[in-house]
């Protein structure tokens, strides 16, 4: 599968550029592919801000992780300011991710001189 990404910032995949591949590889039409897309992501999202952690095989983990009040400081200032206490989302890449992204860069690196 390649992915063409037509812009001068970091490469990204796009939900766009997902509907499309839907579109283009499962012959959805574009309307339905860009609702699966987006029910898809609603569902992630809905999932992590109710608290539940997802689980993708082959893929990854995003968590919601709590993290505690700590003191912080404004880098202008120097002036300290309290950092509350906050839930963030994280990503953990499965094993089977992990030896993929090696698998390229390993080939990558035979490739260079």
């Amino acid at each position: 599968m390649n992915i063409a990404v037509d812009t001068l910032e970091t490469p990204a995949l796009t939900k766009a550029q997902l509907a499309e591949m839907l579109f283009e590889q499962i012959g959805l039409n574009k309307r339905e592919s860009k609702d699966m897309i987006d029910a898809f992501f609603d569902l992630v999202a809905h999932s992590l801000v109710e608290g539940h952690d997802v689980k993708i095989t082959g893929f990854g983990n995003f968590q919601i992780r709590t993290k505690a009040p700590r003191p912080g400081r404004n880098p202008r200032t120097g002036e300290p300011i309290p950092i509350e206490a906050r839930r963030v989302v994280t990503f953990h890449a499965s094993q089977k991710l992990k030896e993929q992204i090696q698998e390229q860069d390993d080939h990558a690196s035979r490739l260079l001189p």
